[in-house]
């Protein structure tokens, strides 16, 4: 029997604007896989990103087609390893995991690991104001880890404006690509003065060249820089670690042997996320389970999640309820 995949985008309202150097979102756009095998369904959700030349509209096109041959009776890992990493690869990699498990061999038992349990996440600050950053990482002071997002203007100011609101909290400084080296040179100052972690992705993909033997006082974190597993190694020259994303590796399938050469090659690992659902957010808490630090407070920016769903208290990501991904057994 061949399988059969349905498509559809869901627009998910979040409950305040979500802010970074490139600009501001008001929504989650997420595409959402469902592959069915007879009564079987498994799912997964990809978030569209304008920074790779994705949309909504491309991204159903690709899992359409990917829909035709499968239809047609063409091998799931054909259909699979013919998409370009990227966030179609990863919906129908997600929901293909998923579809595993609901035949009844749970992605706990194919990775031969215990699934994971609750861990700290890292709660965004989005970037606006100094005072209003200020406010945001108040109201959150007791999470154990913010990540500020930053850009070129005033970066310290914002800095510390968050650094003094959350005194307890550590840092992960985010300019997404928005800094020049000077920049960042200069914002070294401050960062060495403030509990940061690391600074994450300061320079432009492709422009990161001056980061190569640079001493700073903190690590530095690939996030635009490295997709695949095959970028790793030319990231370590640069970075000290790589920020692992389902939609830029393409499904957990690659996250996971993106961490795997993260490690053979010396570096840390980030488990990261888009804006997105519960259900772009339970494949990722597996690279979480083995990440040095973890950054999947997508659903948190959420107004609604998808029931069932992890949640987040105090900065703390909890699992999602039992079934709702990668188990055998109906959803809750």
């Amino acid at each position: 029997m061949s399988l059969a995949l349905h498509i559809r985008a869901d627009r998910l309202p979040l409950n305040a604007p979500f802010r970074i150097s490139r600009g501001v979102k008001t929504h989650a756009e997420v595409v959402v896989a469902e592959l069915a095998d007879g009564s079987l369904l498994g799912q997964g959700e990809c978030v569209p990103y304008a920074r790779y030349d994705e949309t909504v509209v491309s991204v159903t096109a690709q899992l359409a087609e990917a829909g035709r041959r499968l239809a047609a009776g063409e091998d799931l890992a054909t259909v699979l390893a013919s998409l370009p990493a990227g966030a179609a690869r990863n919906a129908l990699d997600c929901a293909a995991w998923d579809l595993e498990a609901r035949r009844g061999r749970s992605v706990a038992a194919r990775l031969g690991r215990a699934p994971p349990d609750a861990m700290p996440t890292a709660v965004t600050i989005s970037l606006d104001s100094p005072a209003a950053m200020r406010a945001a990482a108040l109201a959150v002071a007791s999470a154990p880890l913010l990540k500020v997002k930053l850009g070129a203007d005033d970066p310290a100011a914002r800095l510390w404006a968050v650094a003094e609101a959350a005194p307890e909290a550590r840092l992960i400084v985010d300019p997404n690509e928005g800094w020049t080296l000077p920049i960042l040179q200069a914002m070294a100052e401050p960062i060495s003065r403030l509990p940061v972690m690391m600074v994450e992705q300061p320079l432009p993909a492709g422009q990161d060249q001056g980061l190569e033997g640079l001493e700073y006082p903190v690590p530095i974190c690939a996030d635009e820089s490295v997709h695949t597993a095959d970028d790793v190694e030319q990231a370590a020259g640069r970075y000290q670690l790589v920020n692992v994303k389902l939609d830029k590796a393409g499904g957990l399938t690659e996250a996971l042997a993106m961490v795997a050469r993260a490690r053979d090659l010396g570096l840390g690992v980030l488990a990261g996320c888009m804006v997105s659902s519960s259900l772009s957010i339970a494949p990722a808490m597996w690279v979480g389970a083995s990440a040095d630090a973890v950054d999947l407070d997508g659903p948190w920016w959420l107004i609604d999640d998808r029931p069932g769903g992890c949640r987040i208290e105090a900065g703390v990501l909890y699992p999602p309820q039992a079934g709702f991904w990668g188990e055998p057994g109906p959803r809750p």
